[in-house]
């Protein structure tokens, strides 16, 4: 297979850090190009990672005919604007998470790439390791049960990095949007089905913009169900998922960050006793690009279609204002 060129839209943490390297290890990509609003930093950040190519606006890199597909690791705010001209610019397009500031918005993304007949997929790393297909599986073969309920935990303490980004409320900051986002999707995931309703309660910072700095939530699905979650920037670190049923239970220390050793493994308790299950050590972010990779290449489809961001989004939307009107919001 001739690998993927790609171009990155902007030398955010998460692209330096984690996914630019992530498509240096695929089977099927490679980093081209990076594109910031000055060249010097796109030079700077292209030599330290190795791209050959470095250009001082994103408008220089989707002209680039070599370019086949774009990552984008903006702020919120502007994923909108950039997966559509992206799409526009005819390069299939692999954007952060949340997808959007509001569903409508990513409605907007998901019907731009559809018409451009470009790949277009919400960067959720975690879920193409597979480790998730195990734990679904281990759900589905009824070894702990019937399912009763799901809490998880994503926080980190960052509040006194006051220019972060993260802390722009216009600029869709706030906690549930940058972490509050893997409990969500994952209970969606584990379970196959949308959440009925949502209550939240959050502690607004009158020091970060007013941007939800912490948020305790629970989403009511059928049958009785709930995800129990809590996500925060200004919280000890903890990323967590328990998964109950009537016979057992699963537990996941490290729920969504992959350390590649023996801390991603997780645990299942039954009757039995505990068992540990050990994970392949792999890269989730090289597992993200090979999926849009062979999507590209050989137009296999998507394990998570961008539908599924959409309606990530208006669970997101009813979590946040559920938080804000102190009120249950149905879905």
């Amino acid at each position: 297979m001739k690998k993927i060129r790609w171009g990155i839209i902007g030398c955010a943490g998460i692209a330096k850090r984690s996914v630019i390297p992530g498509i240096q290890q695929s089977e099927t990509g490679e980093v081209a190009a990076i594109a910031s609003r000055g060249l010097d930093k796109a030079k700077q950040t292209a030599q330290q990672l190795d791209i050959p190519i470095a250009y001082g606006s994103y408008e220089a890199l989707l002209t680039d005919p070599s370019i086949e597909a774009v990552y984008i690791p903006l702020p919120n705010h502007l994923h909108k604007e950039w997966a559509i001209r992206a799409a526009e610019a005819g390069k299939h397009v692999l954007c952060e998470k949340p997808l959007a500031i509001s569903a409508d918005e990513a409605q907007e993304m998901v019907e731009a790439c559809e018409n451009a007949g470009v790949v277009f997929a919400e960067a959720f790393m975690y879920r193409y390791h597979p480790r998730y297909t195990t734990i679904c599986d281990i759900v589905k073969s009824g070894e702990i049960g019937e399912l009763r309920g799901i809490h998880s935990t994503f926080t980190f303490n960052n509040s006194k990095d006051m220019s972060n980004v993260r802390y722009q409320q216009e600029w869709g900051g706030g906690s549930l949007y940058d972490v509050g986002v893997y409990p969500i999707s994952a209970a969606r995931m584990l379970l196959n089905e949308e959440p009925q309703a949502a209550t939240v309660h959050a502690l607004f910072s009158e020091e970060h913009d007013h941007v939800d700095m912490m948020a305790s939530g629970i989403l009511e699905f059928n049958r009785g169900v709930a995800l129990t979650f809590d996500c925060g920037m200004w919280a000890d670190f903890r990323n967590t998922l328990e998964v109950l049923g009537t016979e057992g239970r699963i537990e996941v220390p490290s729920a969504f960050v992959v350390n590649q050793d023996e801390r991603d493994n997780f645990f299942v308790y039954t009757k039995d006793g505990r068992r540990e299950v050990e994970v392949p050590r792999l890269n989730q972010y090289a597992l993200q690009a090979d999926a849009l990779g062979r999507s590209i290449r050989n137009g296999e489809p998507l394990p998570f279609p961008a539908t599924d961001a959409v309606l990530n989004m208006k669970v997101l939307n009813a979590c946040l204002t559920s938080a804000r009107e102190r009120r249950r919001v149905e879905i």
